[in-house]
């Protein structure tokens, strides 16, 4: 039906070529909901990526540590295939696998050098949503 304006004119979208060197980072977005795991060159520039809906989880299995290290296990072979060697891990949000995702990893051949914790915390800015009453 409705078609993209590059595909009406023929044209195809070329796969972006990331350099990619031994050293990097990942970036662990833990939020309540889900975990995606980014593992990036030293610029920023993605070199692989993985979420725990991409695994195929759904609902609240998304946020367990289980699906976390599934997720960090995916990310982590592709960037290893690619050159990815070493990396440091930056953590951000609250969730649950934010560990088990940086053992996951380790474990699949990439060295992790230092663990950065860069979850946003406000300096008494906005007020914050109202509590849950379960």
């Amino acid at each position: 039906m409705a078609k993209k304006a590059n595909q009406k004119a023929g044209k195809t979208q070329k796969k972006r070529k990331v350099t990619v060197e031994a050293n990097g980072e990942a970036h662990v977005t833990a939020s309540f909901n889900n975990i995606i795991i980014s593992l990036t060159n030293k610029k920023g520039d993605v070199v692989a990526w993985s979420s725990a809906g991409k695994m195929g989880f759904r609902g609240s299995k998304k946020n367990t540590p289980y699906a976390a290290q599934l997720a960090a296990e995916d990310a982590s072979k592709v960037a290893h295939e690619a050159g990815l060697r070493k990396v440091k891990v930056y953590v951000k949000g609250p969730g649950n696998g934010r560990e088990s995702a940086i053992r996951s990893i380790h474990n699949n051949g990439i060295e992790v050098t230092e663990i950065i914790d860069v979850t946003p915390l406000p300096h008494n800015g906005c007020r914050p949503p109202k509590r849950r009453r379960v």
